[in-house]
């Protein structure tokens, strides 16, 4: 059995496809690329593929994850470059490592995240971010599927902090980025609770709805704000192994045979 990790974005018209959606081309994915998948038991067997915390319908995202277990080993480079091909433009897996570390789940500590606001000068949106962090406790209400729910959207927030777009507006419009490091926490804060809050605070009201994109997701350092990369302990695990049997016989092949099929290479 191996498991493989991908991390995928999902971008362009794509960022509103639900994860149900996604889900559903993921597998469509697995078949046409002919991916050897581990399944569960039971009557009705269903592929092992573990989604790790799906950014919300509507967001770009540069850093979603999926473990995926297969019943044969693949080589990790050339299962991202075959899943790929297998995908709609804008669900791009961009990244593969074969899963040599437990607990993937728990590195997805915190997500940056960035939230275009079309019609917002940058002044206007530092004042209200200087508003929302000055406040100890910032209470936003949501709707859930257990009805109306009201919470601290402010302990969540690692950090933020506006700025100017990069001047892509030839027509002048204003228009302000932020840039927001959010904990997950139960219940999640997702990045409209912040723009609530905002609104709360400092009266912040975007014409246009915000683009909000995620950047990254991993282990938070409180010290810095910074959130680190949760794949590179699997790379580093990679480094450090031992040569496997299959890559020692490999080596010791008479002439540079390459190994026998089936030897776990894809």
């Amino acid at each position: 059995m191996q498991r493989i990790r991908l991390r995928y974005t999902k971008r362009g018209r794509l960022r509103f496809t639900s994860h149900r959606d996604f889900q559903r081309a993921f597998e469509r994915a697995l078949r046409r690329a002919e991916v050897p998948m581990a399944y569960s038991a039971g009557f009705t067997p269903h592929p092992k593929v573990s989604y790790a915390n799906a950014a919300p319908t509507g967001t770009g995202s540069e850093a979603e994850y999926l473990e995926i277990q297969l019943a044969e080993r693949r080589d990790p480079d050339k299962l991202r470059e075959l899943l790929d091909e297998s995908l709609p433009a804008g669900l791009d897996v961009i990244e593969s490592v074969e899963a040599r570390t437990s607990g993937l789940a728990d590195r997805l500590q915190a997500s940056v995240w960035q939230l275009r606001l079309d019609g917002v000068t940058p002044e206007a949106a530092a004042h209200a971010v200087e508003a929302f962090l000055a406040a100890e406790e910032v209470l936003v209400e949501r709707r859930t599927k257990n009805g109306m729910r009201t919470f601290d959207a402010r302990a969540a927030v690692a950090h933020l902090e506006a700025a100017g777009c990069q001047g892509d507006r030839p027509d002048g419009a204003a228009c302000a980025i932020l840039r927001l490091v959010v904990r997950h926490v139960t219940p999640a804060v997702r990045p409209d609770d912040v723009l609530s809050g905002l609104r709360a605070t400092a009266d912040l009201a975007p014409p246009v709805p915000a683009a909000v994109t995620r950047l990254a997701q991993g282990l938070l350092d409180e010290e810095t704000g910074a959130v680190t990369d949760p794949l590179a302990p699997d790379r580093d695990a990679a480094t450090a192994a031992p040569p496997t049997a299959a890559g020692q016989s490999a080596a010791k092949a008479p002439g540079g045979a390459s190994p026998a099929a089936g030897d776990g290479t894809a």
